[in-house]
């Protein structure tokens, strides 16, 4: 298959906000794939490469040769070259890097050129997510999406259920099982405004829980070897010898855990999470580290022989109850009162946590989907920033201005300290209307960024602030996403950056 024919299908799911549209060109596109390039493209359609990371920044991206008049790049000369790209190390490794790059896209036409770029800078943004990649591989397949669904959250990737889907169907999909030791999909949460519309959501009693501002956590035990994965399926069993060692102090033979880990301060109050971050990023650790991890155990969906994913809520807390002491496990209650639920979320707020999960008793464990059986409900912080300067967006925002850089008053200078970006909340009447109003602000504008006079105030909504060396401020908010503008105010009435720092630093 050639990479035009998976530009071209980007742009036409780009183009159009419909999701069945969407499912249709992509399974249009799958079908194409030859033996052995499924896996390839759903990684490309899906904004991502098959091998991670490759070490290429913006700065080998920004010089690009002439376009080639007619394209000709298959789909698995792509991949190899990226893996050449990726084996590049040491001395001269950034210069060499970049010769092979700029080979690549002088392959490419301008088309070509531009999907390469984007899909190489994390930028694909498209609307090609994992529920909808599931439904364009059923479709391209002939088979339910309920099975591709499930074989993806057993094998942890759509690549490789892609193959087996389009080789051998139904019966290829049913070949992945769970297995202690490959990470599953995680279960994942909606979210609710409010603990009382979190329970009218599931209308029946429930479980309410912790929600730590940590590290999501996938424990494997077998015979009593112990590995633990990220959320995102990445193992980091090497960087947490603390939390190896309480796991295997467990009365399980064979066992698959979901849970979280976190820094606590001395008096169980959390660390910022950044610190938390910074140890499970750690490549390799001591038990002994000045700043450990602490595990809290929530679910569980397998135990010795028995997979629990299809057993409701109920049985499987009773069976992580069974193998798992309090002390690892997070704390919780279970109740049909949404006021005591109310002020169990107070108490965890109080005591420095992000906010409380309620959960449905009777749900399946349903790993990669946000489904209702899980809510997650959150105190909302907001500020009033000054827009700083403004990214020109990709895909459907193509032509727009799109990322936001947010920046808050400083009064001791007059001036204003950036405190992250985002392109997150904005409706398609926001986009229209802050590329006109950003465009007349103009200061100077690059390849890829317009500056603008600091006069444009828009109310945002985080999840939180940590430190962050990649500010001048050192602060940066978390899960940034705009709720308005404020023409009603001018840039002088904008939250301060002691406002922001007096956050960082309140517990």
């Amino acid at each position: 298959m050639l990479i035009a024919e998976i530009a071209r299908t980007s742009g036409e799911v780009a183009g159009t906000s419909g999701r069945k549209a969407k499912v249709t060109a992509l399974a249009a596109c799958l079908r194409a794939a030859g033996p052995g390039e499924a896996a390839t493209v759903v990684a490309y359609l899906s904004g991502e490469l098959p091998q991670r990371q490759i070490g290429v920044g913006y700065a080998s991206l920004r010089a690009v040769p002439p376009p080639a008049a007619e394209p000709s790049l298959t789909v698995p000369e792509v991949d190899a070259a990226f893996t050449e790209i990726g084996a590049v190390s040491g001395a001269g490794s950034v210069a060499r890097r970049r010769e092979l790059v700029t080979a690549l896209l002088g392959r490419a036409t301008r088309a070509e050129q531009d999907f390469l770029i984007r899909l190489l800078a994390g930028e694909l943004r498209q609307g090609a997510l994992d529920g909808v990649m599931a439904e364009a591989i059923a479709a391209a397949a002939g088979v339910p999406s309920a099975e591709v669904r499930r074989a993806a959250m057993l094998r942890g990737a759509l690549g490789p259920v892609a193959t087996a889907a389009l080789a051998d169907g139904v019966d290829g999909l049913r070949e992945f099982t769970l297995e202690v030791g490959r990470p599953v999909k995680p279960m994942l949460a909606a979210s609710a405004p409010s603990v009382e519309e979190a329970f009218a959501k599931l209308k029946a009693e429930a479980a309410v829980e912790w929600k730590l501002d940590g590290v999501r956590a996938q424990v494997h035990v077998r015979d009593g070897d112990v590995r633990v994965f990220t959320r995102t399926l990445d193992e980091i069993t090497a960087r947490l010898p603390e939390v190896v060692a309480a796991v295997r102090e467990l009365p399980v033979r064979d066992a698959v855990f979901d849970g979280e880990v976190i820094a606590l301060r001395p008096d169980g109050a959390p660390h910022p999470f950044q610190v938390t971050a910074a140890r499970t990023a750690t490549r390799t650790a001591k038990a002994t580290e000045p700043v450990p991890l602490t595990v809290f155990l929530f679910d569980v969906v397998h135990l010795d022989g028995d997979d629990l994913l299809d057993a409701p809520g109920a049985e499987r807390s009773a069976a992580l109850v069974r193998a798992v002491p309090e002390n690892l496990r997070i704390p919780r209650i279970v109740t049909a009162d949404p006021a005591a639920a109310k002020d169990f979320f107070a108490d965890a707020v109080a005591r420095g946590h992000e906010g409380v999960l309620v959960k449905s008793l009777d749900t399946p464990y349903t790993a990669g989907r946000r489904g209702a059986g899980w809510i997650k409900v959150k105190p909302r912080h907001t500020l009033d920033l000054v827009v700083l300067a403004v990214e020109w967006g990709h895909g459907r925002r193509q032509g727009l201005l799109s990322n936001l850089h947010l920046g808050a008053r400083d009064p001791e200078t007059g001036g204003f300290v950036m405190l992250g970006k985002t392109f997150k909340g904005l409706t398609d009447e926001l986009l229209a209307w802050q590329t006109e109003k950003l465009r007349e602000l103009a200061v100077r504008e690059d390849d890829w960024t317009v500056h603008v006079r600091p006069e444009l105030v828009v109310e945002i909504a985080f999840d939180g602030v940590q430190q962050s060396p990649r500010y001048p401020g050192g602060i940066a908010l978390r899960f940034a996403r705009v709720l308005r503008y404020r023409p009603d105010k001018t840039a002088a009435e904008a939250d301060t950056v002691q406002s922001v720092l007096s956050l960082a630093s309140g517990r």
